[in-house]
């Protein structure tokens, strides 16, 4: 069965293909935690945990690259600038031929939430997610769909 739709990479790949290929890349972070002793639900069972919210945790992102761990190895960096605008690259996790290797946007902090909005990627919908600290530089993240993880962070 051949996908139609929009031209993502060097293929063609669906919007809708293109955003169960991110929704199974951020399920495989978890199970690469999972495995690895992390926890993806560090907030509620990690004591070193702290929910990020409000100015904290704008002043937390701005001008920092969270790493996601993608299946097979590899990172997926998001660079969060401080005007707003969030950038993301699949080419070094070698992800460009199921999805557009690049992809920009805009985030902002809603409360306890931090929202990104990506032009292509998940078909440009909105998606809002906790973040809690935890030791060693690294992140707990639970997306308003039920997705979750753990990822690094660096500047």
């Amino acid at each position: 069965m051949a996908f139609q739709g929009r031209r993502f990479g060097s293929g063609r790949l669906s919007a809708t293909a293109a955003a169960v290929v991110l929704a199974a890349l951020m399920l495989a972070t978890v199970e690469r935690a999972a495995a690895s002793g992390g926890r993806s639900d560090a907030a509620g069972a990690n004591s070193g945990a702290e929910r990020l919210s409000g100015e904290r945790l704008k002043r937390f992102l701005a001008g920092k690259r969270i790493y996601l761990a993608v299946p097979l190895g590899g990172e997926l960096p998001l660079f969060y600038r401080a005007d707003g605008h969030v950038d993301g690259s699949g080419q070094a996790a070698g992800l460009g031929r199921f999805l557009a290797p690049t992809d920009s946007g805009r985030w902002w902090v809603d409360g306890e939430r931090v929202c990104q909005k990506w032009r292509s990627w998940y078909d440009g919908r909105t998606f809002c997610f906790t973040l809690d600290l935890l030791p060693g530089e690294k992140v707990s993240w639970h997306r308003d769909d039920g997705e979750k993880g753990v990822a690094r962070f660096g500047p």
